[in-house]
C-alpha cells in the first residue's frame, strides 16, 4: 500500500516567528497565481512586439515549434503523473515516492518545461528560454515559502528529505516508487485541465504571427 507520513488536517503550520498560520499556503498559492498572470501578460507583450530570427518557412522555425509541442505534452503528462502521488495530500502528508523521490518539486519542473514549450511556439529559442526563466523565477519564491511551512510541520522528516532529494533536480539515482496508490480522480482531472492551458500558446502565437504579417502588429526586435 502507498505509504506516506500523515499529519491531521487541522495541524497548525508555524511561520518563522512561531505564530501558527494554517492559511499561509493558500495565500502563497493565490499570490503565485496573481504573479503568474502578470508575468504571462508581460511575456505576451514581448511576443507581440518580437519575432523569431528564423524565417517562418524555414525548417529551423518548424523544428523549434515541434520541439515546443513535445515539451508541452511532456508537461501535461508529467504534471498529471505527479498528481497521482500528491493530489490532495500537499498540506497533510510528506510525499517522497515516485516523482517526489527524485525531485522535491516535480510539478514545478514540468511547468518549466511547459513554459519553454509555450515560448517555443514563437519559433524563437530565446523567447522559449525567457518563458522558462520567468516561470522559474515565479515558482522559486513559492517553493521557498512552501519549504518553510513543510519544515515547520514535518520537522526532521523534511530535513532528511531536503538533504537527500534536490529541490528541482531530478536525481534519477534516488528513484523509489509505491506498490499501490490511492488516487483522487477529481484532483487528477483538475491538474490535467490546468496543464492543458499551455496548449493555448499554439493558437495565440499563430494569431500574433498572422497580425505581424498583416502589419497590425509591428515587430520591434528579432530574436533567434
Amino acid at each position: 500500500m502507498y505509504q506516506h507520513q500523515t499529519y491531521p488536517t487541522g495541524s497548525s503550520c508555524k511561520t518563522a516567528s512561531g505564530v501558527a498560520d494554517p492559511d499561509r499556503l493558500q495565500r502563497v498559492q493565490r499570490r503565485r497565481k496573481r504573479t503568474l498572470r502578470v508575468g504571462a501578460g508581460v511575456l505576451l507583450g514581448l511576443v507581440c512586439f518580437a519575432r523569431a530570427g528564423f524565417d517562418r518557412s524555414s525548417q529551423w522555425h518548424d523544428s523549434i515549434e515541434a520541439l515546443g509541442i513535445i515539451a508541452i505534452m511532456v508537461c501535461i503528462v508529467g504534471r498529471s503523473w505527479c498528481a497521482l502521488y500528491i493530489g490532495g495530500r500537499k498540506k497533510t502528508s510528506l510525499v517522497t515516492l515516485g516523482p517526489y523521490s527524485i525531485s522535491r518539486n516535480p510539478l514545478y519542473v514540468f511547468s518549466f518545461i511547459g513554459a519553454f514549450g509555450a515560448g517555443a511556439q514563437t519559433g524563437s529559442l530565446v523567447i522559449a528560454g525567457l518563458f522558462a526563466l520567468g516561470c522559474w523565477l515565479v515558482f522559486r519564491g513559492v517553493v521557498a515559502h512552501e519549504e518553510t511551512m513543510l519544515a515547520a510541520r514535518f520537522d526532521a522528516s523534511f530535513d532528511d528529505y531536503r538533504q537527500t532529494v534536490p529541490r528541482f533536480g531530478p536525481n534519477l539515482m534516488k528513484w523509489r516508487d509505491a506498490k499501490d496508490l490511492v488516487v483522487k480522480p477529481h484532483l487528477f482531472l483538475v491538474t490535467l485541465r490546468d496543464a492543458c492551458w499551455f496548449l493555448l500558446a499554439v493558437p495565440v502565437c499563430e494569431g500574433i504571427k498572422l497580425f505581424q504579417d498583416q502589419g497590425r502588429l509591428i515587430a520591434l526586435i528579432s530574436l533567434p
